[in-house]
């Protein structure tokens, strides 16, 4: 059984468990296998020698998931060529395509835990009681290393989108 890490946040003021270990920074990151919008499989070795920023979001059909994709989306486009952002979810695959195609998400890849929930449990960032996946992000270095975590206490708030930028930079 995973660990489960009760009262880790809450989603509109109430408590929920997180599933998984907790990361922390000089971990090696999880390996990982998940669906892009096209049905595709992307794991975590699809980027290797970049510098990855990992953002979980609870679904982008939400208010706060969808700021939070357009944000790292315009911020992406100036990260460079060494930097991807990824957006990870429970959504399914064709959602995704269809959320970034009406949005204009063209520099953040938006990838789904789906069909396993393997990357939630492995990320520590699966909600129990609901099944999403917490607001969190990582960056990881183009190592597999991660250097930074953000995880976002209460689920409807937004990340602190500069410290994860400036995290992104530092791992360059």
């Amino acid at each position: 059984m995973p660990t489960e890490r009760a009262d880790a946040i809450t989603l509109k003021g109430n408590a929920k468990t997180l599933v998984g270990d907790e990361l922390k920074p000089g971990d090696t990151a999880p390996a990982f296998t998940l669906k892009s919008s096209k049905m595709e499989d992307r794991s975590l070795s699809d980027y290797s020698g970049k510098v990855k920023i990992i953002s979980c979001v609870p679904s982008v059909d939400t208010p706060t998931c969808d700021t939070e994709t357009r944000r790292f989306n315009d911020e992406a486009g100036k990260l460079g060529d060494d930097t991807v952002v990824l957006t990870v979810s429970m959504d399914l695959p064709p959602a995704l395509g269809r959320f970034c195609g009406a949005a204009g998400i063209d520099h953040v890849e938006t990838l789904s835990d789906y069909m396993t929930h393997q990357f939630g449990i492995d990320y520590g960032v699966r909600i129990k009681e609901i099944g999403f996946l917490a607001r969190c992000i990582f960056v990881i270095d183009k190592n597999d290393k991660v250097t930074y975590v953000q995880l976002v206490k209460e689920v409807a708030d937004e990340p602190d989108y500069d410290a994860v930028l400036e995290a992104a930079k530092a791992a360059a």
